[in-house]
């Protein structure tokens, strides 16, 4: 493999423009090109024009489902043509990875800052002035009717709720100015420089977004780990000479003084967390949306998972701004929309101590300027590579061929609001999970991620050559189950580990020839104390295993099933992993409607690395499986172990009504008596996102009743349904969930 090569300062890249790109009509009637065009997938570029970039591992696939079982599995004949393919386990090529602030360390940010910016865009459009976005905006059709509507039922003027909808504008809308991009695109290389040591992103995922950026409106989907997240990609987009995004912030922003004002400037548009049913702000902030959409002039960027994970496993999506994207496209008002997948994966994440003290009932901090400034401390610190992959644009066009029908959008004028229909959020749905997989399949792990995974089995110390070992025998696991390692320069696994350990010196460190958490002076002070230090140091590690816990989820829940059920028997197994699956949907990405699929994934990749045998009937570890099955039953423990413990907690200490914040701080105290007792050792249960998961887990299963009150909503708890959860939980009954598919 080629290194990178060392290049001389030169302008910064641009990417090789399409000979002849065919214009295309305005947005509105599609009737005739409808009936003439075919489904175009989206076009590949050409190979990377730059140095010789990194090549990941093999691309992760799904495993191959038999077509009849699959359509024989619950709830898939409701949803139609399935959307989430699993694919057949096959080695394929990643894309090349190209370290971006390798050019900005040898030449002038200034120079980079005030180049010639002149990004293709969408049909050839000239960009929509901030100001002429919000008077479309507010003249629309949309936003009159609701502002009439409005004004009749509160007996008031109209001009007075329109008033109300311009300071709603003014609020929330961005006002993108080439000044402020300069200026970020400055002190950002500045800032990157001085904390990552690279920055790596495939070329050919920004030719793709390139070519569909002049195509149709572009979504990107990035997922979300840390505040870098937003800021990297206008970064990236600025870097490669494409439209900078246009991006839903959080409306906390907009309380950091200068800052927030400069992000807006920079393309940052702000949404209230809720809306609290308040229809003039939805009417505005849904238009405003699909406006910019509409225009094309840029993409469109928000996170499905709605916030930062805290525990770098991806959250649950949020459907409401996907759906907004998605309307004009019903509706007839655009041809297409691409949707583009984006995984950004880091080696060591800003906020990871942060996330730790949060997951542990320490407030968040505000949102400040102050704050933000007390925190350049960390300019002084090594966060190591982060890695952006740009998938493959995904057509909303195709993905709706023969599911959706858009006739009902047809029977209705366009500006009157609709409610979508139960097909339309079923699709929603489904998009929604779709674009988190294909983020959650092109995450890059780092080899620490294997050490996390190791270390966290053999605590409190582990030998320093069985680690290398282990995370050696894990390497080889991970590839075989597709995932996605990125091995720095092709180190030997020492030198790999020591590199880790190195980065990572405030969770671990090495110590007489053994590797312990960085838990100093832990055994000093009260037992309260040191419960809590451990438990930081746990949540920080752990944050690292669950990025591997992506690739292992499916063969994981098969081997712990197999360990609940304590037999070989398929339809039992099938019928726990099920249960397990449904349990955790919360804390893992699934998609909807094939836990058939989900569970003959598993099997295949167990297979695959010969840890388990399959016939017709039944399933059993082999000789060299009971090691991996242990392992992978191991890596799930705290999961397992931390629900027995909350839905303990919920059997029997909670009698009456309660709300989330009485839970959360209830729950915790319960498990914080147990560690300083020594009667567990699952400080994982500790933390406030397992809490929320697992409750909501009960709720879905029908075992806790949820119930909306006028602060919030409150939640009564079913003991008989929990104790029997937990029976099954502890294996003291079997998983009583029938099978609705033959295997």
């Amino acid at each position: 493999m080629a290194p990178p090569i060392a290049r001389s300062p030169r302008p910064p890249p641009r990417l090789p423009q399409r000979a002849g790109q065919p214009s295309r009509g305005g947005a509105g009637p599609w009737a005739a090109r409808e009936a003439a065009a075919g489904v175009r997938p989206p076009r590949r570029g050409r190979a990377g024009e730059r140095g010789a970039g990194r090549r990941g591992g093999a691309r992760r696939t799904m495993a191959a489902a038999a077509a009849a079982a699959a359509a024989a599995a619950p709830g898939r004949a409701r949803r139609g043509a399935p959307m989430f393919s699993q694919k057949e386990l096959t080695s394929k090529k990643r894309d090349e990875f190209e370290d971006i602030l390798e050019e900005r360390r040898l030449s002038s940010d200034l120079r980079y800052a005030m180049k010639c910016y002149t990004p293709v865009i969408y049909k050839g459009l000239s960009p929509c002035k901030p100001n002429a976005i919000k008077s479309a905006v507010l003249q629309s059709e949309q936003v009159q009717y609701v502002i009439k509507q409005l004004a009749k039922e509160m007996g008031e003027s109209p001009d007075i709720v329109q008033e109300e909808a311009t300071e709603i504008l003014d609020e929330m809308g961005h006002s993108m100015q080439l000044g402020a991009v300069r200026f970020f695109a400055f002190t950002l290389s500045k800032i990157f420089k001085q904390l990552f040591q690279r920055v790596c992103v495939n070329e050919e995922g920004m030719q793709r977004l390139q070519h569909a950026i002049q195509e149709h409106p572009v979504v990107l989907l990035p997922s979300h780990r840390s505040y870098v997240d937003f800021l990297m990609l206008s970064y990236l987009l600025y870097t490669y000479d494409l439209a900078l995004p246009v991006i839903a912030a959080g409306i906390d922003f907009l309380g950091m003084k200068i800052v927030g004002e400069l992000l807006r400037r920079a393309g940052a548009f702000f949404m209230r967390r809720s809306f609290g049913g308040n229809r003039l702000y939805w009417a505005v902030f849904a238009e405003y949306v699909k406006t910019m959409l509409r225009s094309g002039y840029a993409p469109i960027e928000f996170f499905l998972e709605g916030t930062r994970s805290r525990t770098a496993k991806t959250l649950t999506p949020k459907f409401g701004l996907l759906s907004i994207v998605m309307e004009p496209f019903f509706k007839r008002e655009i041809f297409d929309t691409y949707l583009v997948p984006i995984s950004i994966s880091y080696e060591r994440i800003l906020e990871e101590s942060l996330y730790a003290y949060e997951l542990l009932g320490v407030p968040k901090p505000k949102e400040s300027t102050s704050g933000l400034l007390k925190a350049r401390r960390i300019l002084s610190d090594n966060f190591g590579t982060i890695h952006i992959y740009v998938g493959q644009p995904v057509s909303l066009r195709t993905l709706a061929s023969g599911r959706i029908s858009r006739c009902p959008y047809n029977l209705v004028p366009r500006h009157l609001p609709q409610k979508p229909s139960e097909d339309i959020q079923e699709f929603v749905s489904d998009v929604a999970y779709k674009m988190e997989l294909l983020q959650i399949e092109n995450m890059v792990l780092s080899p620490w991620v294997l050490v996390a995974a190791v270390l966290l089995q053999n605590l409190p110390a582990m030998d320093f050559e069985l680690l290398i070992e282990k995370t050696l025998w894990l390497k080889g696991l991970t590839q075989t189950f597709g995932g996605f390692i990125e091995w720095p320069d092709n180190l030997c696994a020492k030198k790999a580990v020591v590199s880790g350990l190195t980065l990572h010196s405030n969770i671990a460190h090495l110590v007489d020839g053994h590797v312990v958490l960085n838990d100093k002076q832990v055994e000093d002070g009260a037992v309260g104390e040191i419960v809590f230090k451990r438990a930081l140091a746990i949540l920080m590690c752990a944050a690292y295993r669950n990025q591997l816990l992506n690739v292992f989820v499916r063969p994981s829940l098969v081997a712990v099933a197999l360990q609940m059920t304590r037999s070989f028997r398929k339809e039992e197994v099938y019928s726990c992993f099920s249960f397990l699956r449904d349990v955790f949907s919360d804390e893992f990405i699934f998609f909807p409607g094939i836990s058939l699929k989900d569970f003959e994934e598993g099997c295949f990749l167990l297979t695959k690395c010969d840890a388990i045998q399959t016939s017709q009937q039944e399933i059993y570890p082999t000789d060299k499986g009971g090691v991996i099955v242990s392992f992978l039953s191991a890596m799930f423990r705290p999961f397992v172990e931390g629900y027995q413990l909350i839905f303990r907690y919920l059997s029997k200490e909670t009698k009456e009504a309660f709300t989330e914040k009485q839970f959360i701080p209830g729950v915790r105290n319960f498990v914080f008596q147990l560690l300083e007792k020594g009667n567990t050792q699952c400080y994982e249960a500790l933390s406030s996102d397992m809490q929320k998961n697992a409750l909501a887990a009960l709720v879905q299963l029908g075992a806790v009743k949820k119930k909306k009150m006028s602060n919030g909503f409150t939640y009564s708890v079913n003991q008989e349904a929990v104790n029997k959860i937990l029976d099954m939980f502890d294996a003291r009954i079997p998983v009583q969930k029938p099978v609705a598919a033959r295997l």
